[in-house]
C-alpha cells in the first residue's frame, strides 16, 4: 500500500480497460443508453476506482476487499459484453481487447490478492 495508486500497473491496466469499454458503448444501440451502455459504463469505472479506494485505505484487509470488489465488476464487465454479443449489438471480434483486458486485469487483481493475503 506505499505506492500511490497512480504508479500501479493494475490501476493504469483498468483505465485501459475503461477506455476500451466506452469505446465499445458507442457503438451499442441508442435504445440501451439506459441498459447496457450505463451498467458497462458503471461497472468498468468500478474497477481503478474500487483500485484506487482500497489502495487508499488504512488496512490490508480493507485493501481486499476493495479489490474484490473489482474482480466483480470485471465479472459483470465479460458477462455484459457477451450479452452484448448474443444480442448482435457487436461482433466477438469488436469485444477481444476488452476480453483481453478484462483477463489481464483478473490476474493482476488476483495476484496482488494472494500477496496481501498469503491465506488466500
Amino acid at each position: 500500500m506505499e505506492k500511490g495508486y497512480r504508479e500501479l500497473a493494475i490501476w493504469q491496466k483498468a483505465m485501459d480497460l475503461v477506455d476500451e469499454v466506452y469505446s465499445i458503448t458507442k457503438l451499442l444501440p441508442r435504445e440501451e443508453r439506459y441498459g447496457l451502455i450505463s451498467q458497462l459504463k458503471r461497472a468498468v469505472v468500478s474497477i481503478p476506482s474500487n483500485i484506487a479506494e482500497g489502495n487508499s485505505r488504512n488496512t490490508t484487509w480493507e485493501y481486499i476487499q476493495f479489490l474484490n470488489i473489482a474482480l466483480g465488476s470485471k465479472a459483470e464487465i465479460e458477462t455484459q459484453l457477451e450479452i452484448c454479443i448474443r444480442l448482435d449489438y457487436i461482433h466477438s471480434d469488436q469485444a477481444t481487447k476488452a476480453l483481453g483486458l478484462c483477463e489481464e486485469v483478473g490476474k493482476m487483481l488476483n495476484a496482488i490478492i494472494r500477496e496481501l493475503n498469503p491465506k488466500s
